[in-house]
């Protein structure tokens, strides 16, 4: 298993329930595949520098796990279909 940093951003216009619920989702990608969430920082509302999809902020969250490549290719799939994830990002750390 290997340690990767994930940093995804959620549609701002979602409701509190439903970025939760979108959480949790997402982090039991994780966790129901045996890889381990060590750290999730929630950085909050934030303004991007430019547009994405007509979009000015969104909801940052950060997570640092550890897993195996086939939960990180799962993680990977899932974000690009959910429609609430506006953009994310997995960095392999040392």
């Amino acid at each position: 298993m290997k340690k990767y940093e994930i940093m995804y951003i959620l549609n701002s216009s979602l409701e509190d329930a439903a970025r939760k619920e979108t959480m949790e989702t997402l982090n039991a990608i994780v966790t129901n595949g045996n890889g381990t969430i060590e750290k999730v920082d929630e950085w909050g509302m934030k303004e991007f520098a430019y547009k994405i999809e007509d979009m000015t902020k969104g909801y940052y969250v950060v997570l640092t796990v550890t897993a195996n490549n086939d939960i990180v290719s799962e993680f990977d799939r899932i974000c690009r279909i959910n429609a609430n994830v506006v953009r994310h990002m997995i960095v392999k750390r040392d």
